[in-house]
Parts: C-alpha cells; sequence; structure tokens
C-alpha cells in the first residue's frame, strides 16, 4: 500500500473510533440521566404518596365499570338470543354459510353456550359444534336448499359421510342433519340404522320459530351426561 493509502486508512480508523467512543458516551449520559430522573420520581411519589392511592382509585373504578359494562353486554346478548326466532321464508333467503350461524344461533338460543359454526373447507363433516346444558356433544350438518322443499332432496351420502366423522373426529353424542328442505325416502331408515337425527324444513319450522330446545323435539336423544341446571 502506498504512503498516501495508509494515511487515508488511518484517518478512516481514528474516524471510527472517536464514533464509537461518541455513541459510548451519549449512552452513558442517557443512562445517567435517566437514573437521576428515576430516583426523583420515587422521592417525589413517596413525598405525595396520595398521588398513587388516586390512582389505584381511578384503576380499580375504571376496572369495575369496564366489567360492569361486559357483564350488561353479555345479559343483553342472552335475551336477544333467548327472543330469537325464525321464520322459515327468511331461512330460506340466507346463503348456506348464514343459515349454518343460524342454526349455530339458535342452539345458543337453546343454552348450548358453546356453540359455534366450523363449516367451510376441512370441517370434517361437521358445520355447528356445541354441549347442550346436560353435557351433550351435538355435531350438526347443515343443508340449505335455496328452493326449499322443492329443492334437491338431501341423499343418503350426505348422512354417509357426517356419519363417518361425527363420532371419531367430533366425540359425538348426538349426530344432526338439518336441512330448510327435504329427504329422499331412504334418508329415515339409514338415520336410524346410524344412530342419527333428522331434522327437516317441518321439524326446523317448528325450532326455528318456537321456544323449545331442539333436543325436546328429536327422538331417541341420548341421557344427559351431567344434569341438567336449575331454570
Amino acid at each position: 500500500m502506498s504512503r498516501r493509502g495508509r494515511a487515508v486508512s488511518g484517518r478512516r480508523r481514528r474516524s471510527s473510533a472517536r464514533a464509537r467512543q461518541n455513541t459510548a458516551g451519549v449512552y452513558a449520559v442517557a443512562a445517567v440521566a435517566a437514573g437521576t430522573l428515576a430516583v426523583a420520581t420515587v422521592r417525589w411519589l413517596l413525598a405525595n404518596w396520595w398521588v398513587l392511592v388516586v390512582a389505584a382509585a381511578v384503576a380499580v373504578a375504571g376496572g369495575a365499570a369496564w366489567l360492569y359494562r361486559r357483564a350488561e353486554r353479555a345479559r343483553a346478548e342472552r335475551l336477544r338470543m333467548q327472543g330469537l326466532r325464525y321464520e322459515l321464508p327468511r331461512l330460506d333467503s340466507l346463503h348456506h354459510r348464514e343459515f349454518e350461524f343460524a342454526v349455530r344461533d339458535l342452539m345458543l338460543r337453546d343454552g348450548c353456550g358453546d356453540a359455534r359454526q366450523v363449516g367451510g373447507a376441512g370441517d370434517n363433516g361437521a358445520d355447528v359444534l356445541a354441549t347442550d346444558p346436560a353435557g351433550r356433544r351435538w355435531v350438526i350438518q347443515c343443508k340449505h336448499r335455496r328452493d326449499g322443499d322443492r329443492g334437491s332432496a338431501v341423499g343418503t351420502p350426505d348422512l354417509q359421510r357426517v356419519n363417518g366423522t361425527a363420532r371419531p373426529l367430533h366425540r359425538a353424542d348426538v349426530v344432526v342433519v338439518v336441512t330448510n328442505g327435504r329427504f329422499s325416502a331412504k334418508c329415515p331408515t339409514l338415520a336410524r340404522q346410524l344412530d342419527m337425527h333428522l331434522v327437516d324444513r317441518r321439524t326446523l319450522a317448528t325450532w326455528a320459530a318456537g321456544s323449545r330446545p331442539l333436543w325436546e323435539l328429536l327422538p331417541r336423544v341420548p341421557p344427559p351426561r351431567r344434569p341438567s341446571p336449575l331454570p
């Protein structure tokens, strides 16, 4: 390396060293300032302890207000769900995904607090999962027909698909296929053989527009896993 090159390299190293020193100095000053501020803050709070009391009281009051509003929203939602009703024309007009959410909402209305819509890609034959107040696990497959009972019938392959996954994968106690349309003539016999339940258009109308839970409308529902809560 030439003499000039060595001189340039030396200047660069010295400049880099000075930059590191300056940065370290800035950090040191900042640390000292932060420490001084922290000590001053602690001393001020010790001298003005009532500020902490007021802040704690405000925090408690704010938390209590938030919990109260949350409880009121939950109460309003429960009241809304208890009054939920669907007429068949309304159900017929829904998109098939909206129909699944409507079935979920009806299960919520009936007291299944964990009811949720799970239908979609990879749903493994379940559109709605729910646990009723008696502890029974429900797996529901929804079959919506835009033209109601004038549309195509739900057939035995639909029953076989949900039956293949409902108990092994979802641990179902009650397996249901619900439609706003109709079932083919062979479905009732197969449903009895597979210990499944069919909710056809007539049963759906009674359930959705009334106040009785679904398990009171279906025959052969398994016994409760736990005692039902008192009303």
